[in-house]
């Protein structure tokens, strides 16, 4: 479980095919030496479990066939910058939403935009899952927890601070780039107990 605050961001170092699916590795993590092996991190958003961490910031993931078909893992290249946020611990205080780090879809950044002191955000939103957010909710766009200003029916407007484009990999991000996208946890399991619901005689 996380909750979308990002911690840091890292660098790709390298996404190498294997024959369960890839195998990535980050460069430069910052809390690397605090990772212990099968420790969960959320990369992008992504919940991966550590396979291999090194002092010199070198951490690494195995991931299977269907993690690189859901989620925009397979798109990175070296020096991509990815998001990461370690698991939630007992007692912490909670800043964000409950993420779970299962990522729903694969959407696309259709504008950034500075606007004054701030950013606007414009993201497509499949058809699908439209039902799932709403005004003023939480959404979590590759792992960054982000509260949703504006719904129409293909797209949803977000409302960037500077701390969070600096501190994110949105600082580098540009129109037609590939997020992930959670959408809350509690609108998944109303809507499932709604089509159970349905489904009785």
């Amino acid at each position: 479980m996380f909750t979308g605050i990002i911690e840091s961001v890292a660098a790709v170092g390298d996404l190498a095919a294997t024959a369960a699916g890839g195998r990535l590795i980050l460069e430069n993590v910052t809390f690397a030496s605090e990772l212990e092996l099968g420790e969960s991190v959320a990369v992008n958003g992504c919940c991966l479990t550590v396979t291999e961490a090194t002092p010199d910031g070198r951490v690494s993931f195995d991931l299977l066939q269907e993690t690189l078909k859901v989620t925009n893992l397979g798109s990175l290249r070296p020096n991509c910058r990815v998001n990461l946020e370690r698991a939630l611990a007992v007692g912490q205080r909670m800043s964000g939403h409950y993420v779970q780090g299962h990522i729903d879809c694969v959407s696309k950044i259709i504008a950034i935009e500075s606007a004054g002191n701030d950013y606007r955000l414009d993201i497509a939103l499949p058809e699908q899952f439209r039902h799932l957010v709403v005004h003023r909710g939480s959404i979590a766009v590759s792992g960054i927890s982000l509260t949703i200003a504006e719904l129409r029916d293909d797209a949803f407007t977000l409302w960037i601070i500077p701390h969070t484009m600096k501190v994110t990999n949105l600082g580098v991000s540009k129109a037609d780039d590939p997020v992930n996208l959670e959408f809350d946890v509690l609108a998944k399991y109303v809507d499932r107990l709604e089509q159970v619901r349905r489904s009785r005689p």
